[in-house]
């Protein structure tokens, strides 16, 4: 999670889901938002067949 002056929103990256990004104005609500798009991404990828790749061994988060 970091802060975009850009966006002026919180971005919150899913490394292990490519193109998997939420955002908010505050850093709860891009953590709740990345929780949703997180459901969204996984349930496209079953609909379309794509792999779904294994979650990463750490986590890592900007400071």
């Amino acid at each position: 999670m970091y802060w975009s002056e850009e966006d002026q929103a919180y971005l919150v990256e899913v490394p292990d889901l490519p193109g998997c990004l939420a955002d908010g104005p505050t850093q709860a609500e891009a953590i709740a938002n990345s929780r949703v798009i997180i459901q969204e991404w996984l349930a496209f990828a079953q609909e379309t067949g794509r792999i779904i790749p294994a979650p990463s061994e750490r986590l890592r988060m900007a400071a």
